[in-house]
């Protein structure tokens, strides 16, 4: 069978399963291409969860990893949640953990925690406030100035919060493994090659690479603004997901990665096969602690509070 015939008939056997179920399929915009196509919604983690909670869904699939099925198991607990790929993580929310954080908040008793969304459930719940790449530096921004701040995981999200809002703050050793991998000689050799070419860059790459863009956005941001901007080519510095929505959404205009390097292998984890075995089988199903639930999400409602 043709990769396409494949591909049309596993959709085709999705759709079905998901209308017998009840079930609302997320993908994250890093998703393999067939997978986002199957999807109901595309888009940011924290975003995906949020509007599938508003939904009558009753079973969500969260093609992502897994700190964003947490998420939606935080924000929508009589929802079953399925993470078709169980093993699909995400090394910089492995990069800090609950005891180590305790251990930090004690160093540092009056500080506020920041939490970056890419944590696990059971860090959110040890946090003050979360934060998206898209908010963050609104976020740090509503704390007041005489406080700490200790911003966690990401060091490169936060050292680019901290040169736009001027707060010092006391950053966690936690980085993308697939962000981080971007050098400011791979962004100058593209810009050589397409010196016509807008450069787009996610703030989880170094400080040295965000320098050289001339925006800097989340994943949907990065999407936005090259829909609505009149430039006909772009370098893209984040995971090379995100090309798909940008053809499909940008007709007419070129992407060039800035690197070829730039593929998650836990995004790319997932695929038709596996969510469909999903709502087959109803596993796996990602849940949290009501414990721990309760208190990750005052974690998530005090950053979707600030205005």
């Amino acid at each position: 069978m043709l990769v396409a015939d494949k591909i049309r008939q596993l959709t085709e056997e999705i759709q079905k399963l998901k209308k017998e179920r009840n079930a609302i399929i997320l993908a994250h915009v890093y998703q393999r291409p067939e997978v986002q196509e199957v999807a109901d919604i595309i888009g940011d983690s924290l975003e995906l969860s949020r509007k599938a909670a508003a939904t009558d869904a009753d079973v969500i699939v969260f093609c992502g990893v897994h700190f964003m099925a947490e998420s939606a198991a935080i924000l929508s607990p009589d929802k079953v949640i399925l993470l078709p790929e169980e093993n699909a993580g995400c090394p910089m929310a492995d990069m800090v953990t609950a005891e180590e954080l305790r251990i930090k908040k004690q160093q540092l008793p009056e500080a506020v925690v920041v939490a970056y969304v890419n944590t696990s459930a059971e860090v959110k719940a040890e946090c003050d406030i979360c934060c998206t790449s898209a908010n963050a530096v609104k976020i740090v921004q509503s704390i007041p100035q005489d406080k700490e701040i200790i911003f966690i995981p990401d060091k490169n999200l936060g050292m680019y919060v901290a040169s736009k809002t001027g707060r010092p703050m006391t950053l966690w050793e936690g980085w993308c493994n697939t962000h981080d991998w971007v050098t400011p000689e791979e962004v100058l050799r593209a810009k050589e090659e397409h010196p016509e070419a807008l450069v787009l860059i996610h703030p989880e790459c170094r400080p040295e690479v965000v320098a050289l863009a001339d925006y800097v956005s989340s994943t949907t941001g990065l999407i936005k603004f090259a829909r609505e901007n009149e430039a006909k080519e772009y370098i893209v510095g984040t995971e090379s997901g995100i090309l798909h929505q940008l053809y499909k959404q940008c007709p007419g205009k070129e992407f060039y990665l800035a690197t070829k390097r730039l593929v998650c292998p836990n995004m790319k984890a997932t695929t038709l096969d596996k969510v469909k075995r999903a709502l087959e089988i109803m596993q796996p199903q990602i849940t949290v602690p009501q414990e721990i639930r309760e208190k990750a999400l005052a974690c998530l409602e005090r950053m979707l509070a600030v205005k």
